[in-house]
């Protein structure tokens, strides 16, 4: 693994371990937001590792998938194209509130979980 790949992967890692605590405290919007984060940086890491080039400044899940010449199952791609719902672009109050209420702590809880799965498989690629 090169350097720059296990920066992404340390930073990836890092927001992952960031949603879990974000669940403990309630912040469920965060929770998604974590994961998303976590499988970007993941998926920039292994673009990286394959491409010797710097990643793309996007941040939908299955662009980056395509970009990492990944083959991910329906249920797989479904899911990174939910999180990437997630990525939130605004700062503003207003739309955070509006997209936070929308998330339930099952629906958090079951997110990180199917993220770190995810993780997981995706570290197996580059390790």
């Amino acid at each position: 693994m090169t350097l720059t790949t296990q920066k992404w992967v340390d930073q990836g890692r890092y927001d992952l371990d960031t949603a879990a605590a974000m669940l403990d405290t309630g912040r469920y919007l965060y929770v998604l937001f974590c994961c998303q984060q976590a499988l970007e940086k993941i998926l920039k890491g292994i673009i990286v590792q394959r491409t010797g080039t710097f990643p793309p400044r996007i941040h939908n899940l299955l662009r980056l998938t395509e970009m990492a010449g990944l083959e991910l199952t329906s249920v797989q791609l479904d899911f990174l194209g939910e999180l990437s719902a997630y990525y939130i672009q605004s700062r503003y109050p207003e739309e955070i509130e509006v997209l936070g209420k929308s998330v339930s702590h099952p629906l958090a809880e079951d997110n990180l979980k199917k993220t770190q799965e995810i993780v997981s498989w995706l570290l197996s690629m580059i390790a």
